[in-house]
């Protein structure tokens, strides 16, 4: 990393162009060239729904990666520090909480990489400042099929989950293979997450030769009871991939008291949490790959109550890549953010909690895995599928 003194003077300037959180014209490659002395405590930066409709997930998540820094700190000595920034997924303002927070990140200096954000419309919305930093992030949750394929992201955005395009055949295969049903409800929430995991659905149960409705609501939404009314009675199944979990909670309630509990309901990933599973055994949901009995999440649960938190497991995940890639790109002291970019998209964790090894493709999927179908039973989420 040996550089001239010009040419790092003029990749300082270009970082510090980047990190006001304004306009630059500088490119995200030469954002990302800024030298940094990695000293003993290094910076990782973490986007999550701390507060807000989806805090319920975004608080497991938070809780995950500070179990990372916490048992990595524990047994090395240099350090990892969390900069928290709060995203509000689901909120009145929609991305603006999201955007402000990447700002904030972004200009930090002695960030080097980022976990989160956690929802697939907030990845979206944060892509032209996060990228525009020079920095790469790694989400344990954000699955729209497109964040990987459009080429927006390419070399910056990685995740530790799969696409929805691997969720939605297994919830269509589920659907059509094991619960052999004919007439499915499908409510997409209009956001990007929603909509992209109801498309690819919809597609392949229709493929199936399953007759489906299709319908919309807003996430800010609380009454659910003229949607309902229009949901027929001979319906076998309804649909939500949603990402708030109180929505999800609120809409299987008041489908109860329409008089139409016997209905299955299906959600997705955004509403693996017990708000949702609390609502019946008629509940099914579609979750990432984890493995209860890795030793991680077992010294997990009994440092938290004996609760696993599953959603959050793969944001542990994602800051594994990121502290890996960190550790790798300071041997010399001195990395820069494309520098820890380049070690996050060369990661091979050969095991993980989540049951698999840890590679990405070129686009920045995980390599392999798959989801699983889950079904309430007392009030939690049992593997069926």
């Amino acid at each position: 990393m040996k550089k001239s003194f010009l040419a790092l003077l003029v990749a300082a300037v270009a970082f510090a162009a980047a990190g006001t959180g304004g306009a630059s014209t500088q490119s995200p490659q030469a954002a990302g060239r800024a030298l940094l002395t990695c000293g003993k405590t290094r910076t990782i930066g973490l986007l999550a729904p701390i507060t807000g409709p989806a805090a319920s997930i975004g608080g497991l998540q938070v809780k995950w990666a500070q179990y990372y820094v916490s048992a990595y700190n524990r047994t090395h000595s240099t350090k990892f520090k969390l900069m928290k920034a709060d995203t509000q997924l689901g909120g009145p303002n929609g991305n603006a909480e999201a955007l402000k927070s990447a700002q904030s990140i972004r200009g930090n200096a002695k960030v080097l990489a980022v976990v989160g954000p956690a929802g697939s419309n907030e990845v979206k919305g944060t892509t032209s400042v996060l990228k525009g930093g020079g920095l790469g992030w790694v989400s344990g949750s954000a699955t729209n099929t497109t964040l990987t394929t459009d080429g927006t992201r390419t070399g910056y955005f990685f995740r530790t989950v799969p696409p929805d395009s691997a969720q939605s055949k297994s919830v269509s295969h589920y659907i059509i293979s094991t619960l052999k049903l004919k007439k499915v409800y499908i409510i997409d929430d209009q956001e990007a997450y929603s909509t992209g995991l109801a498309d690819e659905v919809e597609a392949q149960l229709k493929a199936g030769g399953v007759d489906t409705t299709r319908d919309g609501v807003s996430q800010q939404q609380s009454d659910f009871s003229s949607l309902i009314a229009k949901i027929p009675r001979d319906t076998q199944l309804v649909y939500i991939p949603w990402q708030l979990p109180p929505k999800g909670q609120a809409f299987g309630q008041q489908m109860k008291q329409a008089g139409k509990g016997s209905i299955k309901l299906m959600g997705s990933d955004g509403l693996f949490d017990p708000l949702f599973s609390g609502v019946g055994s008629n509940v099914y949901d579609s979750f990432f790959p984890v493995q209860p009995a890795d030793p991680v999440i077992k010294a997990y649960k009994r440092t938290h109550g004996g609760s696993g938190d599953y959603f959050g497991a793969p944001s542990y995940v994602a800051a594994q890549v990121v502290g890996g890639a960190i550790d790798r790109a300071c041997k010399d002291g001195k990395a820069s953010r494309a520098e820890v970019r380049r070690q996050i998209a060369k990661t091979k964790l050969k095991s993980t909690l989540l049951g698999l090894p840890v590679s990405f493709t070129k686009g920045g999927d995980l390599k392999g895995g798959a989801f699983g179908i889950y079904q309430s039973k007392n009030g939690d989420f049992a593997r069926v599928g």
